[in-house]
């Protein structure tokens, strides 16, 4: 008479568990990290970098040429940039939030295109002579990657783009002899005032 085998399951079944199973686990983790926002958005660093337009502001304002005037406010926008990286990558590192994930790679393209639409159109306007139309491109400009861009963080980012908007579109049909307070209320004000709602809110 025939002996009955025990049935003994495959041996490569527990690894094909645990693979089906570190599968979903990624699969979960990359969906959850999708859907959260970019939290590192620096408040006291926007603060800052409001406080540099502001400064330029009246340095500005004192330039007998063109291109010492340009030369300032694109030197202030190098020194507000710098700040703002450093700021990010302070309060990424003092949360342990990396910089990396995918909110953060959204936001980064968010707001790259907009900004280097801006450097472009600030060359094309120079040297075609509409200098006028610079503080009313830059602000639209910016407004337009600030909200790109905070459509991956949290809800105040936006907010801040679309007044950079609304200021950016007065300035265009303002007179040219208030460029300077046009960009001071911009890069200075709207960038204090949401970084202190930002710092307030959120933290950093």
């Amino acid at each position: 008479m025939g002996r009955v085998q025990p049935i003994r399951p495959s041996s490569d079944a527990p690894i094909a568990m645990h693979d089906h199973a570190m599968e979903n686990i990624r699969f979960i983790r990359e969906t959850m990290e999708g859907a959260s926002s970019f939290t590192a958005v620096p408040g006291i660093g926007g603060v800052l970098m409001g406080l540099t337009a502001f400064a330029a502001a009246p340095v500005a304002a004192r330039q007998p040429t063109l291109e010492r005037w340009l030369a300032v406010w694109m030197g202030s926008a190098v020194v507000a940039f710098a700040i703002g990286m450093f700021a990010m990558v302070r309060k990424a590192r003092s949360g342990k939030l990396p910089l990396l994930t995918q909110p953060g790679r959204k936001f980064a393209l968010g707001l790259a295109p907009a900004l280097l639409v801006a450097g472009l159109l600030t060359v094309v306007l120079y040297r075609t002579g509409l200098t006028d139309l610079f503080p009313g491109v830059w602000l639209l400009l910016y407004g337009t990657a600030v909200t790109a861009a905070g459509a991956f963080s949290v809800r105040v980012v936006p907010a801040m783009g679309f007044c950079f908007l609304i200021l950016g579109a007065a300035a265009l049909f303002a007179p040219a002899a208030w460029a300077n307070w046009f960009l001071a209320a911009g890069f200075g004000g709207l960038h204090v005032l949401f970084g202190s709602i930002i710092a307030w809110r959120y933290g950093g």
